[in-house]
C-alpha cells in the first residue's frame, strides 16, 4: 500500500474485484508507463468462484485469496482505503481517510452487496457467502453440527441461484449426515438463468445428497434460530445463509449519473452515459436494452476491454464497444463433482470438476500465482 496521492493524469480504479483488478493488470501490460491507482479497502483479492473449494479445504487460502501486494507490481499504486464521494465536475475522489485524488480516467468497479429486501432479521442473523470471513463462519457451523449431531438441527440456504445451489451441494457433502441442508427459493425452479442441462444435473445432485428443496417459498423474518415463512410456517435452523439477491454498491457521485435498472447506465463502450472519461464495470453497471449477465467472466472481459479503451483514449482515439464472449457456465456440485456447458462441451461429474478448477486456475490474476496454484493441485493428485 502506498500513501494516498496520484498525478493529475492518472487512471484511478475504484474497487479491486474482478473488473477493477483485471483492468489495472491489463492496462499496465498495455501501457507500462501509465500512472495507475487502485483504491481497495480489503488486503486480499477474493476469487469468489473458488470459495467452495476453500470451504472444503480442496484449495488453500493463498490460492483463492492472494494479497494485493503479491498481485500488483510497483507500477500500480494500491491505496488501502474507501471512496466516500466522487465529484465529476472537478474530476476528484474523496477517500475515507480525508485525502482527495484527481484522475484523467476513472474506473468504477465497486461490485455489489447483499440485498436483504428489508426482511427483518436477515442482516443480524444470517451469513452470506462472499468472502473469507463467511467461509470461516460456515466452517465453525459445520464443526459444531458434526460434534452435536442433532437430527433436528440444520442449515438453511435462501436463494436457489448458482451460489445457493453450489453451496447446498458442498455443505451437504461436508456435513455428512450430521444435520439437514434445506434450500429455500421463492421462484418455481432452481437456477432460472442456467442451461437446461446444468439445471437437470444440479437437481439430480441435490436429490442425491438429500438436500430438501422448497420452491415457491419466501421468507418473512429471520431470527437466530428460526426462519418464518410467508405462510406462517416456522423452520428451525442452526445457521442461515442468505444468497437471495444483491444490489449494486454505487458510491456517492455528483452530479448524479443516469441509472438503468438501479445500476449505473453505460454506453456500449462501458463509459457512463453523458461521460467521456468515467467507466463502470461488472455488477455496478447496465446498458439500456439487452443486459449482460452478472458474472465473473463478464467483469473479467470488461476489465480487458476497459484497459484497451483507456489506452485508446490516451492516444486521442475513440474506443471500441464491449463485445461479451459467452464462454459457458460451470457449476460446482459438491466435493469432486461439477457440471459445465460451453467451450464446445456438455459435461458433468469428476472430469467436469477437474476442468472447472483447471479453467479457473488459469484465470487467477498473476501468472506466477496461477502456475504455483496449478502445480500445487497437480502434485496433490
Amino acid at each position: 500500500m502506498r500513501s494516498p496521492s496520484s498525478p493529475s493524469d492518472a487512471v484511478v480504479i475504484v474497487g479491486g474485484g474482478f473488473g477493477g483488478l483485471f483492468t489495472a493488470l491489463a492496462l499496465q501490460r498495455r501501457q507500462p508507463s501509465c500512472p495507475i491507482v487502485l483504491i481497495e479497502p480489503r488486503d486480499r483479492f477474493v476469487f469468489q468462484p473458488l470459495l467452495y473449494e476453500l470451504l472444503s479445504d480442496e484449495l488453500q487460502s493463498w490460492e483463492v485469496a492472494p494479497r494485493y501486494d503479491q498481485l500488483l507490481n510497483n507500477n500500480i499504486c494500491w491505496i488501502q482505503d474507501s471512496v466516500v464521494h466522487i465529484d465529476q465536475s472537478n474530476q476528484s475522489v474523496q477517500l475515507a481517510s480525508g485525502s482527495r485524488l484527481g484522475w484523467e480516467q476513472l474506473v468504477l468497479a465497486t461490485g455489489s452487496k447483499a440485498n436483504d429486501f428489508g426482511i427483518p432479521g436477515v442482516k443480524e442473523h444470517s451469513s452470506g457467502f462472499r468472502d473469507l470471513s463467511d467461509v470461516s463462519r460456515l466452517k465453525q457451523w459445520l464443526n459444531t453440527l458434526r460434534q452435536q449431531r442433532d437430527a433436528d438441527a440444520g442449515l438453511i440456504i435462501v436463494g436457489a441461484g448458482p451460489t445457493g445451489v453450489e453451496l447446498a451441494c458442498k455443505l451437504a457433502d461436508l456435513i455428512d449426515g450430521a444435520a439437514s441442508v434445506r434450500l429455500v427459493e421463492m421462484g418455481d425452479q432452481i437456477l432460472p438463468g442456467s442451461t437446461a442441462f446444468n439445471r437437470e444435473k444440479a437437481q439430480a445432485a441435490l436429490e442425491r445428497k438429500g438436500v430438501a428443496v422448497q420452491l415457491n417459498t419466501s421468507v418473512r423474518e429471520v431470527t437466530s434460530s428460526t426462519a418464518v415463512l410467508a405462510d406462517g410456517a416456522v423452520l428451525r435452523h442452526a445457521g442461515l445463509i442468505w444468497t437471495a439477491g444483491s444490489s449494486p454498491a454505487i458510491p456517492a457521485i455528483t452530479p448524479t449519473p443516469a441509472l438503468e435498472r438501479s445500476r449505473l447506465a453505460v454506453n456500449d463502450d462501458l463509459r457512463l452515459v453523458d461521460s467521456d472519461n468515467i467507466f463502470a464495470l461488472g455488477d455496478l453497471s447496465a446498458r439500456p436494452g439487452s443486459p449482460w449477465p452478472a458474472s465473473a467472466q463478464v467483469a473479467m472481459q470488461q476489465g480487458d476491454t476497459t484497459a484497451a479503451a483507456i489506452a485508446t483514449l490516451r492516444m486521442g482515439e475513440e474506443p471500441q464497444p464491449f463485445q461479451f464472449e459467452d464462454r459457458g457456465e460451470m457449476l460446482s456440485l459438491g466435493v469432486g463433482d461439477a457440471t459445465l456447458t460451453g467451450m464446445g462441451l456438455t459435461l458433468a461429474g469428476p472430469l467436469a470438476f477437474q476442468l472447472r478448477r483447471a479453467t479457473y486456475l488459469t484465470r487467477l490474476p498473476g501468472l506466477s500465482l496461477g502456475l504455483r496454484s496449478a502445480g500445487a493441485w497437480l502434485l496433490s493428485r
